[in-house]
C-alpha cells in the first residue's frame, strides 16, 4: 500500500484539511500520514475559533520518523500557517523526498484576490519558493498572482491571462503547474495546466454548480494525490479530482437541509472509486 505525507491544519470541524484529506485518501485506498500544522475548534468561517499551533511539535516528528526509517511515496501541503512552517516544510522534502516521490503543493493562502488573515506579501514570496521545490503546484488564480507580484485579474480571467500566469509560474521551478477555479468561455469551470517539459497547455471543465463552499480546494488537492497514487496519469488523476469535487459541490447544492459550511465529500466517496477503477 502506497503511503501519502500530507502536512496541514485540522479542522475539528469544517470538513476541510485534514479532516477532508484522510477519508479521501483511505477512499484511494492509500494509507495518509498526517503532520498537523495546528488545531483548530472549527475552520476560520465560524467566529470565535480556537486555534493551537503545533509548528513546535512539526521536527521532533520528522526527526522520530527518520530513526524510524519511514519512506512516503508522495508528500503534499495544504494550508501553512507561518513562514517558519514553510520552512520546516523544505526541510521534509528534503528529508522523505525518495526517487519516485511525488511532491504536491497545494498554496493555500488566497481568495477573491486577498490574502488570508495572517498573511503578507513576503508570505506569498516564501509560499513560491516553497513551490519550487515542487513537481506539481494546484494554485488557484489569487494565489497565482500573489506569488508572481501579478496584477489579479479576477476569477473569470480569460484563457491568454491565465495560460500567461502558467508560463510565469514555469519558471518558479515545479515540473507542472496547474491553476484551479479557471472559469471558461463556454461556462465550464475547472482547471488550467501547464507542462515544462513539453511546453504544451492542457484544460478541462465540468458544468458550473451555482453554490461555493469552503474547502473545495483541499478536497480536490486530496482526491488528485490519491488518483495519482492509483497510477494515474497527472491528467487522468486531475480529471477525476475535477469531476469527483463538482459531484460534492452539486451533492450539496441539490440536498436539502447540507450544512453551510463544506461539501458533502462523504456522501460522494463511492463515485471517487468508481472514478479511480478506470
Amino acid at each position: 500500500m502506497k503511503r501519502v505525507l500530507t502536512i496541514q491544519d485540522i479542522s475539528c470541524i469544517g470538513k476541510c484539511s485534514l479532516t477532508a484529506a484522510i477519508p479521501v485518501l483511505s477512499a484511494a485506498g492509500v494509507e495518509p500520514a498526517i503532520v498537523p500544522t495546528a488545531v483548530l475548534s472549527t475552520h476560520t468561517m465560524f467566529s470565535g475559533f480556537t486555534f493551537r499551533d503545533l509548528t513546535d511539535d512539526m521536527l521532533p516528528i520528522l526527526e522520530h520518523w527518520k530513526k524510524e526509517g519511514f519512506h512516503f511515496d508522495a508528500i503534499y501541503t495544504g494550508y501553512l500557517g507561518s513562514e517558519r512552517q514553510i520552512d520546516i516544510v523544505k526541510t521534509y522534502f528534503d528529508t522523505f523526498r525518495g526517487e519516485n516521490t511525488k511532491i504536491i503543493v497545494d498554496p493555500a493562502m488566497s481568495d477573491n484576490g486577498r490574502l488570508y488573515t495572517g498573511f503578507d506579501e513576503h508570505f506569498a514570496k516564501e509560499m513560491g519558493k516553497l513551490c519550487s521545490k515542487a513537481d506539481i503546484v494546484l494554485p488557484n488564480i489569487s494565489e497565482a498572482c500573489l506569488m508572481l507580484s501579478e496584477e489579479y485579474p479576477g476569477e473569470e480571467a480569460d484563457e491568454k491571462t491565465i495560460e500567461g500566469l502558467l508560463v510565469k509560474l514555469d519558471r518558479l521551478g515545479a515540473g507542472i503547474s496547474v491553476i484551479t477555479g479557471t472559469t471558461f468561455s463556454d461556462g465550464g469551470f475547472g482547471y488550467t495546466g501547464y507542462v515544462s517539459d513539453t511546453g504544451e497547455f492542457f484544460r478541462y471543465s465540468t458544468p458550473r454548480v451555482p453554490y461555493k463552499s469552503h474547502g473545495t480546494g483541499d478536497v480536490f488537492a486530496a482526491a488528485f494525490t490519491g488518483a495519482l497514487m492509483k497510477e494515474k496519469s497527472v491528467e487522468q488523476a486531475l480529471q477525476i479530482a475535477a469531476d469527483y469535487t463538482c459531484a460534492c459541490i452539486k451533492n450539496t447544492f441539490e440536498t436539502p437541509g447540507s450544512v453551510n459550511y463544506a461539501v458533502n465529500l462523504e456522501a460522494e466517496l463511492p463515485y471517487y472509486m468508481e472514478l479511480l477503477k478506470y
